[in-house]
């Protein structure tokens, strides 16, 4: 039986250990102030892997079980670049969630449907699972972002870049920032870039080649060199062909395909993509006249409209080749 003095005893004993529990340190205050390049990188080098790994893995697993089988037209691309091989990922949760931005990236169209409002996948451009030089690849883009653009005048993050995609060659809605699905992108972006330390690394192979931006287009001409080149796979109307519901070569007009605030939509943006990647196979047999021409003529097709592309290029400087 507890006697009063075994209380006065239990009692010290408490107020001891109370006492020697470490007394947090006050949070430190930052006085210097930082850039907005720094700020955004910073918000990009923080692991993308924390909050994912707190997500329910089975979803990510279930949506890797479930994948379905996609051609990899460009898988023989003569520029793909030399990338880190996804086959030697272990069975880690940040192994399953860098599969996963893959699969978003080949497959995006059917993965997210409430993002995408067409019958694009990001590897539709960015070709060979985003590993094609000279076709806007994912290779570097961990050196690449944050950066400033003067389209909407302001430093974009990569994830700012992804929603960009969304919005315009996706005719779609922006990915939450912090969802597990940017995560898995930017993680899939940052494993590819894996040997990319700085920008001069990158040896001139992100973006598109350069085109003579001088050169004025021949709807004509292009309509005619289309035929030749193009219809036997994004077919004469340039609603690409999808048998049976699946993907086979994308749309490159009409509802399925990209509105006109994307960069495909330019002439010259699409004339440089043309230039270097296109009739697949036969890369480069185009000159820059002929890609031009062909150019202006599928981008000046039917296609989605983008309202919020009157807000672009806020502090002037738009190329001449911007839909308005």
């Amino acid at each position: 039986m507890f006697t009063l003095r075994h209380i006065t005893i239990l009692s010290a004993i408490l107020a001891l250990f109370a006492c020697s529990e470490p007394v947090p340190e006050p949070a430190k205050q930052t006085t210097a102030k930082t850039t907005a390049v720094e700020k955004a990188t910073s918000q990009n080098a923080t692991s993308i892997t924390t909050k994912a790994t707190a997500e329910p893995q089975s979803d990510i697993q279930k949506a890797l079980s479930n994948a379905p089988v996609i051609t990899n037209l460009s898988a023989s691309h003569p520029n793909t670049l030399s990338t880190p091989n996804i086959n030697d990922l272990d069975n880690s949760p940040e192994s399953d969630l860098i599969r996963y931005g893959r699969l978003l990236v080949i497959d995006t169209y059917r993965q997210l449907p409430e993002n995408v409002n067409n019958k694009l996948n990001c590897s539709s451009c960015h070709l060979n699972e985003g590993r094609v030089a000279n076709a806007a690849p994912y290779v570097g883009m961990n050196v690449v972002y944050p950066k400033f653009r003067s389209r909407n005048a302001k430093i974009n993050t990569i994830e700012d870049r992804i929603n960009g995609c969304f919005q315009r060659s996706m005719n779609g809605q922006p990915l939450i920032t912090d969802s597990t699905q940017m995560q898995a992108m930017v993680s899939y972006m940052n494993f590819l870039s894996q040997d990319i330390k700085t920008k001069d690394d990158l040896k001139s192979n992100n973006g598109f080649i350069a085109i003579n931006k001088d050169l004025e287009p021949n709807a004509e001409n292009g309509k005619t060199l289309y035929a030749q080149h193009c219809a036997s796979c994004h077919q004469m109307d340039a609603k690409g062909l999808y048998p049976s519901g699946t993907y086979m070569f994308p749309a490159v007009a009409g509802d399925n395909s990209f509105n006109d605030g994307a960069g495909m939509a330019r002439t010259y943006t699409a004339a440089a993509f043309i230039k270097g990647n296109m009739p697949l196979g036969q890369e480069g047999i185009l000159t820059d006249q002929e890609a031009v021409d062909i150019a202006f003529y599928f981008s000046h097709l039917a296609r989605p409209a983008f309202a919020a592309k009157a807000n672009d290029w806020p502090e002037g400087g738009a190329p001449k080749d911007v839909r308005r």
